[in-house]
């Protein structure tokens, strides 16, 4: 069929035109704004939170000590003394061997004995008073060794203490309690927390008449926590509770994993909720 030339249309033929041009862009847009408006319609959800915990008891220890000796004091006037220095080595060397020693006696095998790298410290400390009555600064060296003991049976922890503080630790750091396999507790604490989770979005479900669907998202709201716990002490003390006869008791207690999830469901069926605002929360 032949187009009509413009000049031979009639007004009525022209208006016809344009009528069905307009009606079919109408059309068109129409479409786009329809699949908007059901793209926009709220689908029924429930959201919750939970945090949920695991307390374990430890299966390892660590112990932290220090050996150290020191050269003379001197004045800050007088120059060092280098077989000093050699001397306070040598005997930090042999209570190193000696301790060592002990440690292995109770039975631990020696890769569980770290006894750390040689330290130097230049000190300055307050000597007597002189002719015009204020304190002199002496200066000295301080050699230090750390010594790190990793128990995987706590059973030995008593005998182990006895066995450092016997062989003149100067300083006794206290004992980190922890765990051998961290990941499982920490997964462990986890999976409680989506357990309360799911608990808590069934009854609310079920209160509610309606049935969860399929889950939407998940989050953590508070990754597994983890901190060993310490105790503190001085060898000084369990020094002197030893020469009086009493027994050391360590107590270990139970370390706390805490974990925290955001869970949301959506939900079907003829009774789900259905409104402007409609997810249904839920927070612990």
């Amino acid at each position: 069929m032949k187009a009509i030339p413009e000049n031979l249309q009639t007004p009525g033929s022209k208006r016809l035109r344009n009528g069905l041009l307009g009606g079919a862009l109408l059309a068109l847009l129409s479409v786009p704004f329809a699949h908007a408006s059901e793209s926009n319609t709220p689908q029924p959800s429930l959201h919750v939170q939970a945090q949920s915990w695991v307390e374990v008891e430890p299966d390892k220890a660590t112990l932290n000590a220090r050996l150290w000796e020191n050269t003379p004091a001197l004045s800050t006037l007088e120059e060092s003394d280098s077989s000093a220095l050699s001397d306070a080595r040598e005997r930090l060397e042999t209570r190193a061997s000696e301790l060592i020693e002990e440690m292995e006696a109770t039975g631990l095998e020696r890769n569980a004995i770290n006894a750390g790298s040689l330290n130097v410290y230049p000190e300055h400390i307050q000597g007597p008073r002189n002719e015009d009555g204020e304190h002199e600064t002496l200066q000295r060296t301080r050699l230090e060794r750390p010594v790190t003991v990793e128990l995987t049976d706590l059973n030995q922890l008593s005998e182990v203490l006895d066995a450092l503080i016997a062989a003149g630790v100067n300083s006794l750091d206290g004992v980190q309690f922890d765990l051998q396999d961290r990941d499982a507790a920490t997964d462990e604490a986890l999976v409680k927390a989506l357990e309360k989770a799911q608990h808590k979005a069934n009854l609310m479900a079920d209160s509610l008449d309606a049935e969860l669907g399929h889950v939407q998202r998940i989050e953590e709201t508070q990754s597994p926590i983890f901190q060993p716990r310490m105790m503190t002490m001085r060898a000084e003390s369990d020094s002197a509770a030893n020469q009086s006869g009493a027994a050391s008791d360590y107590s270990p207690g139970t370390i706390r994993i805490d974990a925290g999830v955001s869970v949301e469901w959506a939900l079907k069926g003829p009774d789900a909720p259905r409104r402007p605002d409609s997810d249904v929360a839920a927070q612990e």
